[in-house]
């Protein structure tokens, strides 16, 4: 670590203690505050152009709520409005009408979500395959080179409205980045609302079947999860798959679109403590997962001998930990987990609003209680205990848990590998398209040998 890194480690940390962010960043921008990955991250998820992103991400200077949610909120409608003009573009050649991409009432509506599906079909494959891109030209190239010449105008105005549709979904979650407000989580239920829509009227274009699910489970709480089921009527392999502290199931969901030809059904579902819930996380929530992957086995739909889990960040941790204590699951992938060191290796650099979050989403009541939650969310005792295989996948660098941890668990689990990838930083966000590739071989791999 350079000089100048320990120096902005200890700024960041001296504006957390003093709780003097907001005002630091009048004069920085929110960027020092930020995780490393936060552009890159997002990029991925919304095919936004890193150049661009980083040259809105400075023109904000305020993590407050009513600054920091109208400035992202205002971006991601004119995304929105972008798609629903698009679609009239594509409605307008065919007398149909283009219902409001984002409200529950279209997910209700069997008739408007085909009048979607109408408008979208010409480019559903192919932005299933691809996704979200960084420029028009990005788009026009891969339609180019992919569709039918027939079909290139209208498949061209399709991508680009399901594009748009999906930057509008993005914004709105860095708007909720990271959650626990009430304008933050206005921002979070508008993008799940809009990926609602998207994927209702999307997936039967792939012919794939996607159910909200609620599951009401310990302690008073219901997880609200979305199950994706190839066609056929199995019983198909399962993945369950979790995310991180202020992740998304949307986030998740659209890069998983392309190996929808794999014969696994999915479960999407994000991570205790966060968002939609309303108790804080604790080596309890266990149960939760416990609780899902019993409904999971109930689903006569569903193959109870060929579950997986593959958990992103501390979503890796949850997939490490249910690795250990539930056995009906057959396999597992935990990218990015922190799992022990993560916990009890101070906080220095980490900035307020990540200690915020953590504090919100374990109910700490200040840092020392911080400490302690989080130390007792230690699953170092129980590497051994992992007897399917596990693959931890990580950057050999990160800058927001411990690569270590992610060393420890493959080393210690009888049965673990891991990948780093080299000068990459947390969760690998760098080699994003690599690591799902591998990871859906792996999956594929393990549910064929179980076949036999």
């Amino acid at each position: 670590m350079t000089g100048a890194n320990v120096l902005q480690k200890m700024f960041v940390t001296a504006c957390a203690i003093t709780r003097t962010t907001d005002f630091a960043a009048r004069a920085t921008g929110v960027a020092p505050f930020l995780p490393a990955l936060f552009a890159l991250r997002y990029a991925n998820m919304g095919g936004l152009d890193r150049t661009e992103f980083a040259h809105q991400l400075s023109g904000i200077r305020s993590f407050r709520d009513d600054r920091w949610c109208g400035y992202w909120n205002s971006i991601a409608s004119s995304h929105a409005d972008h798609a629903t003009g698009l679609l009239r573009d594509l409605a307008a050649d065919t007398s149909g009408t283009v219902p409001d991409i984002g409200t529950p009432a279209t997910v209700a509506d069997g008739e408007a979500l085909a009048d979607l599906a109408d408008l979208i079909a010409p480019a559903a494959a192919l932005f299933a395959d691809h996704g979200p891109q960084p420029s028009s030209s990005a788009i026009t190239d891969l339609v180019t080179t992919h569709a039918p010449a027939v079909d290139r105008l209208r498949a061209t105005t399709a991508f680009r409205a399901l594009d748009a549709w999906a930057k509008a979904m993005t914004f709105y979650q860095v708007s909720a980045f990271p959650g626990h407000s009430e304008q933050r989580m206005q921002a979070y239920r508008r993008s799940r609302e809009l990926f609602d829509v998207l994927i209702s009227a999307v997936a039967p274009l792939l012919n794939l079947t996607v159910e909200l699910v609620e599951i009401a489970v310990s302690g008073g709480e219901t997880v609200a999860g979305y199950l994706v089921l190839p066609p056929g009527p199995g019983p198909h392999p399962v993945v369950l798959t979790t995310n991180g502290l202020e992740g998304t199931a949307q986030e998740l969901a659209i890069p998983q679109l392309r190996y929808r030809n794999s014969d696994m059904a999915m479960f999407l579902m994000e991570m205790p403590g966060s968002y939609a819930y309303t108790k804080p996380m604790g080596p309890q929530s266990e149960a939760i997962y416990h609780e899902v992957i019993d409904h999971l086995v109930a689903d006569d739909r569903l193959d109870p001998q060929r579950i997986a889990m593959v958990g992103v960040s501390f979503g890796g941790y949850w997939t490490a930990r249910l690795a250990a204590t539930d056995h009906r699951i057959a396999g597992a992938i935990a990218c990015g987990a922190p799992t022990h060191r993560s916990f009890t290796g101070g906080a220095l650099g980490t900035p307020q609003i990540i200690l915020h979050a953590l504090a919100e989403t374990l109910g700490a009541r200040h840092l020392l209680d911080l400490e302690r939650k989080l130390s007792a969310m230690s699953i170092q005792d129980r590497y051994s205990d992992i007897p399917m295989p596990l693959l931890v996948i990580n950057g050999d660098n990160d800058t927001l848990m411990s690569t270590q941890d992610s060393v420890d668990l493959a080393d210690a689990a009888p049965n673990g590998a891991v990948i780093l990838y080299p000068d990459d930083d947390h969760c690998a966000m760098g080699h994003y398209r690599q690591w799902l590739d591998e990871s859906q071989r792996r999956l594929t791999e393990l549910f064929l040998s179980q076949e036999m």
